[in-house]
Parts: structure tokens; sequence; C-alpha cells
């Protein structure tokens, strides 16, 4: 610790990662050392420590969520406590738990599809009030699940993640679509696995959450892709991967701080990205 205010850099490198490996439990310390510092220099290394670590932690979460299979909703947590590593994760459990239990009340096995869905859009978008945020749509805000729940509105894919952990839930048989420059929900006629992930036949209809749960056909894929002048590939209508999911999420993430000129958090999430991958 004393020598973290060397002027050497290559001894401060050494005690970096020396301190880093001991992981958060030496993120307290390393605070207080902090707050008791007037030296400008040593408390950007303190916090640049901290955060190193905070990235350290959530990069082996995202690993032991993917070798466990973990939910839609966490990863989300995982990923948004890069950025809010104190975030009230029970809090967001109670909401979703609450979110589900409402939507399951409205909710009828006799239902068709349509219906099902239409259900699901009601109390999300109509009782909750969720929406995408147009207004500011690069925003990194709109990634992070905290921040989706306290403001109601993020990205295509946030807003997704939290319709999928939905459906997954009540077994509604809903699942992500990879579309290139936005993200979409498919509604599939049999559950995945029992249903084929590669057969179009098994898709119902989509559905847009950033526009209020909007259901439309196959045919709008196309119109949409050949506006993008993008050649049609089978995976931009068909369902894809849990990870691949989550791995849109940190896509989204990277662009917006792409956007807002943060290169180093863009290349503290290429690096999540590669490791999980």
């Amino acid at each position: 610790m004393s020598l973290l205010d060397d002027p050497d850099q290559q001894i401060y490198d050494q005690v970096k990662g020396e301190l880093i490996s001991f992981g958060n439990a030496i993120v307290p310390i390393l605070e207080e050392r902090w707050e008791k510092s007037f030296d400008k220099r040593l408390q950007g290394r303190l916090e640049n420590l901290i955060h190193k670590i905070q990235l350290s932690n959530v990069g082996a979460m995202l690993m032991d969520w993917k070798k466990m299979d973990g939910s839609y909703l966490e990863a989300a947590i995982i990923i948004a406590k890069y950025q809010y590593p104190e975030l009230n994760e029970q809090a967001i459990h109670d909401f979703v738990d609450q979110l589900t239990q409402d939507i399951w009340i409205e909710l009828n096995p006799n239902y068709t599809a349509l219906e099902k869905a239409g259900v699901i859009n009601r109390v999300f978008f109509s009782i909750y009030g969720f929406h995408g945020n147009k207004e500011d749509f690069h925003h990194p805000k709109n990634a992070y699940i905290n921040q989706v729940l306290e403001r109601r509105k993020g990205s295509p894919i946030s807003l997704s993640i939290l319709y999928l952990e939905i459906a997954h839930r009540l077994k509604v048989p809903i699942y992500g679509v990879n579309l290139p420059e936005h993200f979409v929900l498919a509604y599939t006629d049999l559950p995945l696995p029992f249903g084929d992930r590669s057969d179009p036949n098994n898709i119902l209809f989509y559905i847009n959450l950033f526009n209020q749960g909007g259901f439309f056909q196959m045919e709008d894929i196309e119109e949409f892709l050949a506006q993008l002048k993008l050649e049609s590939k089978s995976a931009f209508y068909l369902p894809c991967t849990k990870l691949e999911v989550v791995k849109r999420l940190i896509n989204n993430l990277i662009y917006a701080y792409h956007q807002h000129q943060d290169e180093e958090k863009v290349n503290d999430l290429l690096d999540l990205r590669k490791n999980l991958l």
C-alpha cells in the first residue's frame, strides 16, 4: 500500500497487479486510503485500482453465469454492476417478481398466443409504463437494468431482456431475434428446445418492444433488411441463444460509450465480451 504513490511507473504496475489479485476484499481498504489522501495522483491510481478490481469481479461473475446457464435477469444485473457495483440487487428481484405476478394474474392458459402476448404488453407498457427511450437512444443508462426499472425506459435489448425474463418464468415461448440495428422478439409455436430453433415455421409472429409491443410478420423483417440494404440471413429471422442476447447487450453498451467518447469503458467491455465468448 505504501508503494501506491511511488513515482516509478514500473513499481506501481507491479504493486497494482498484486493488489488486484486480492479481489473485492481489498476494495474497502483502498476506499479508506482514498478518503484520507489529498494527493490527486494517488487518488486517481486508487480509483483506477478499484475500477479494475470491480471489472475483474464482473468478468468472473459472467463466466460463472455462463457455466451455470443463469437467467436473463442475472446476466443483466451482473453487467449493471460494472457501472453500479453497489446496486440494490434484491430490489431488482423484488420488482421483477411483482411484475411477473401481476402479469400471471391476468393470463389464462386457454388464451391464444396473440392474447397472451397482448396481456403481457398491457401490463408491461400500459400499467407499468415501460417504453423505449427514443429521445436519448444511445445513452448508456438505457442498457443497465437498474436504470431501466427506475426510469421505466430503455433500449430495445434491455427492454427485451426484462420481457424475456418474464416470459421464461411464465413459460410463454418468446425468444430474442438478433436483427441488425434492432432487437426484436419471436413468439414460437413450440417452446425451445422442443421446437427447432432453425425452423422459421415455428415462429407465429414477432414483437417490437420499441413500438409498445407491436406485432409483425417475417415480411416486415424482409422489408426492414431491404431498407438497410443488407443481405438476408437466417439468423435475422430465427430465435437466438441466451448467450447471444447477453452479447448484444454488451455490444449495445460498447456502442453507447463509443458515442460518448469514453474509450476506457469501451475497452473494458470489449475485454468482458472477449472473455465471455
